[in-house]
């Protein structure tokens, strides 16, 4: 997300609530977790592309997101005339999360459960829930760390969210990576599903692709994958309970 990129996001979240359209904003924070990490010579580890998250890596994680990151993107939206309200997954046990295996993740969730409660509480009191993606254990005894993407499909489904838009650096996912021209224009949640597990979706496009299969199977009407560009949604990948007229 750059400056111009984000500014871009908040522009279309005034516009939508100003025709009342109620949005709820999940960040991640990878790459300011990475430079963090590396100022207190921390190395960070992965398995399987996924950041393996240890104690000392968990605080540093939980500082990023739920301090400096979610608050700055809080700062930025009321400087804009936007009511919004910083949380987390583990605040009134939003998000109740799993060990992810394998266990070498280290402190790495899978959800279990969403409790929206807080999300729909703020949502009629006009106020966009802005979320940073940590969760709890069952216990309450533990906190973990989740994909964004994970669980901002995960709390859509939770919601019953009409749309889940995750916003990206390309117009749309691609069947080849490096060929713009090979661009999705819509999917069904299995097919997007398959695609996910296959080799040609890579990178950070999996989970997004995932999450946004599930989050439709879940009961969200539709799902987009898409970039924010000049205050305006360009046209991305659908994904669909069903092919479009049926």
């Amino acid at each position: 997300m750059t400056p111009e990129a984000e500014d871009s996001l908040f522009g279309e979240v005034g516009k939508l609530q100003a025709a009342g359209v109620r949005v709820v904003l999940v960040h991640g924070g990878g790459p300011a977790i990475d430079a963090e990490l590396a100022t207190k010579g921390i190395t960070t580890e992965r398995v399987d592309g996924q950041r393996v998250t240890t104690a000392e890596t968990l605080a540093v994680t939980e500082a990023v997101l739920c301090a400096t990151i979610n608050k700055r993107l809080v700062r930025a939206l009321l400087a804009r005339d936007i009511m919004a309200a910083g949380i987390s997954g583990q605040d009134c046990g939003l998000l109740t999360c799993d060990r992810r295996l394998p266990k070498s993740l280290g402190y790495v969730g899978t959800i279990r459960t969403v409790n929206p409660g807080l999300i729909l509480g703020l949502l009629e009191a006009g106020v966009v829930p802005v979320i940073a993606p940590l969760g709890v254990a069952a216990d309450f005894a533990t906190a973990y760390n989740i994909n964004a993407d994970e669980a901002a499909g995960a709390i859509a489904a939770g919601i019953r969210a009409e749309a889940l838009i995750f916003i990206t650096n390309i117009d749309r996912v691609r069947r080849a990576a490096k060929d713009p021209a090979s661009g999705i224009e819509e999917m069904l949640p299995d097919e997007a599903l398959a695609f996910a597990d296959s080799d040609a979706c890579g990178g950070s496009m999996k989970p997004k692709v995932r999450a946004a299969a599930n989050a439709v199977k879940g009961g969200v009407a539709c799902a987009l994958i898409a970039r924010c560009l000049d205050a305006t949604l360009t046209k991305g990948t659908l994904v669909y309970p069903m092919a479009r007229g049926g």
